[in-house]
């Protein structure tokens, strides 16, 4: 299996931020249980989940030729009922070790990726600002309008297969921080 390409888009330093968006983009273990530590109420919604196809940023870490098939889960984390990340889960579509997490509803991914699976293998998060070009921040762009979407992209390892999880940052998850 490939390793993540070190390309001009995601990078192992992340962007420069305010303070607070900046411990959020770099905290090493869950996003989810670092949003909900903050006492506001937190939720997952899902906006899709299914076949879709791998993005070309994707799919060397995913060992697939860009445009094959993916499985993939869209969710929004949501603060006191607005949204604050939206993200992106993507897998092999024939992948007996990701389907079965990747099919949990509206159940936090985080929560399984950082607890659940003591054989899990984690690479090092990587960091981009995502703008209108990506089809990630085309996504969030119809969540919440930005110019730009403070982004962390991981890999992890399953039974050797690969999951790729990026999120990107909605302009309110500031306010609420």
């Amino acid at each position: 299996m490939r390793a993540m390409v070190n390309d001009a888009l995601w990078r192992a330093a992340p962007p420069a931020l305010p303070d607070s968006l900046q411990d959020c983009l770099t905290e090493p273990a869950s996003l989810s249980l670092r949003l909900q530590a903050g006492g506001r109420r937190f939720a997952v919604t899902v906006l899709s989940q299914g076949e879709d196809r791998v993005q070309a940023d994707e799919a060397e870490a995913l060992d697939l030729a860009e445009g094959e098939p993916v499985y993939a889960r869209h969710v929004l984390l949501t603060l006191d009922d607005a949204p604050v990340v939206f993200a992106r889960s993507a897998a092999r579509p024939d992948c007996p070790a990701w389907l079965p997490v990747l099919r949990r509803g509206s159940r936090s991914l985080g929560l399984t990726l950082f607890g659940e699976l003591p054989e899990l293998v984690r690479d090092p998060l990587r960091y981009a600002l995502l703008a209108g070009g990506h089809p990630l921040a085309a996504a969030a762009d119809r969540v919440q309008p930005a110019a730009g979407y403070p982004a962390r992209r991981c890999r992890f390892l399953l039974g050797g297969s690969p999951l790729l999880l990026t999120e990107l940052f909605l302009p309110a998850l500031e306010d609420l921080l």
